[in-house]
């Protein structure tokens, strides 16, 4: 014998409550965000390539140094909103976006700036 929920007692996932709504608003914003940060990060890394491969006189160490620092903070951002939305993976990430280990070293550092 095979026992139903009634159902006006069993949770549908097409009722809209005020959580299921309030819910699906904050993993749409989760999402927005991730995909934003994603975007943010390819394009450090791609100035940070691209800066690399133009030729720099003097002064482009400390630009660079910059960019590096740059490109550490959105990975890092990157990083959290991932594990915000539950994704753990990070080799798989490193690998297609290319991080180069000079990014990773910087990612989580607090830079002071100077007086």
């Amino acid at each position: 014998m095979v026992v139903r929920i009634p159902q006006s007692l069993s949770t549908s996932p097409s009722l809209e409550t005020g959580w299921n709504v309030l819910d699906y608003e904050l993993r749409e914003q989760k999402a927005q965000t991730l995909g934003s940060l994603a975007g943010q990060v390819e394009q450090a890394l791609a100035a940070l390539r691209a800066f690399d491969a133009a030729a720099h006189g003097t002064g482009g160490e400390e630009r660079r140094r910059a960019m590096l620092h740059d490109a550490a903070d959105l990975v890092w951002a990157f990083m959290i909103q991932r594990e915000l939305c539950g994704f753990r993976n990070w080799e798989a990430v490193v690998k297609d976006y290319g991080i180069p280990r000079e990014v990773l070293n910087r990612v989580g550092q607090v830079r002071r700036k100077a007086d």
